[in-house]
């Protein structure tokens, strides 16, 4: 389920508990800022690789859960998987650094929700994604 931070950085912010790998591998958060929905993690060691910049797994990890926070609202609660994934490397991120993501559902079909995004540090375009995540039930109906 979703939990809310309730101090630190990113009190306020919720993030979700079902999928161990981003949370052994996060901490990533996501809130709902009316016009965007915005995601964020602050760089720690675990996420460094061997020379010294975030390790483009982790931004990949990050850039997918971004795509869940994206497609929440019209997933209406309902599970989906990624279907597809892709991305493009653009600057590389540093220890303590804040990544942001932001992005857009581009369409949401009956069974596939379509979505491109960006994180960014500093400002500074570091990752830009695209994917789809395939409903794997349906999503309740609105009254």
């Amino acid at each position: 389920g979703a939990v809310q931070a309730t101090s630190g950085e990113f009190a306020g912010w919720w993030t979700w508990t079902r999928d161990r790998f981003e949370t052994t591998n996060g901490p990533f958060w996501h809130r709902d800022e009316g016009d965007q929905i915005k995601c964020a993690f602050r760089v720690e060691k675990k996420h460094m690789n061997g020379s010294g910049a975030v390790h483009g797994g982790c931004l990949m990890t990050f850039a997918d859960y971004c795509l869940f926070a994206l497609a929440n609202k019209v997933l209406l609660d309902g599970r989906g998987v990624t279907l597809s994934f892709s991305s493009e490397f653009i600057d590389a991120v540093y220890e303590g650094e804040l990544v942001e993501g932001t992005g857009e559902v581009v369409r949401a079909g009956r069974s596939i929700v379509f979505m491109r995004g960006m994180l960014s540090s500093g400002g500074r375009p570091v990752l830009s994604f695209s994917g789809t995540v395939k409903r794997i039930n349906a999503p309740r109906k609105a009254v």
